[in-house]
């Protein structure tokens, strides 16, 4: 009994520990087959409380090592409370070394995960609900091997003196 009751603690310590205050929101969808097929939008709803705090985004994104390009394109598109757009902007990210070709993001197999900034310190136009839409803009189409991808917004660290 002494055993089990250790081993939940312990599972509740860790679970506990993986949590992250400054974290706002975070989601991640699967894509069906790792085939993303550019008609194929993921988007992301959230409600920020406090539009005086600056919050950094993040993009999410899981391939598999067969992926056969060292870079991503991906167009996202804000929408504030409104319906009006925030922001819209396409960005590159890369996932391996493009001389190399050595993967990067942490990986466990063939999968690896990555974490993209693509707003630091942005400050929200005021509170609500906000939402985020993420497509690919690769030419492949379907574009393979991406497994997954996501959104985190995270309070920004505020620096102790």
């Amino acid at each position: 009994m002494k055993v089990i009751k250790s081993a939940v603690l312990l599972f509740l310590l860790v679970i506990s520990a993986g949590c992250d205050e400054n974290t706002l929101y975070k989601a991640y969808e699967d894509i069906e087959d790792g085939l993303w097929y550019v008609n194929k939008k993921y988007t992301f709803q959230f409600e920020v409380t406090d539009a005086s705090q600056p919050y950094n985004l993040y993009y999410l994104v899981r391939n598999a090592q067969q992926y056969p390009y060292y870079n991503l394109y991906l167009t996202r598109e804000m929408k504030g409370p409104d319906g009006k757009t925030v922001f819209s902007r396409l960005d590159e990210m890369y996932l391996s070394d493009q001389t190399t070709g050595k993967p990067r993001g942490s990986g466990l197999g063939d999968l690896f995960d990555h974490k993209f900034v693509f707003q630091r310190n942005f400050l929200f136009p005021g509170p609500g609900k906000y939402t985020i839409t993420l497509t690919q803009s690769m030419r492949q189409n379907p574009l393979p091997y991406i497994m997954g991808v996501g959104l985190s917004v995270e309070r920004t660290p505020v620096a102790v003196p």
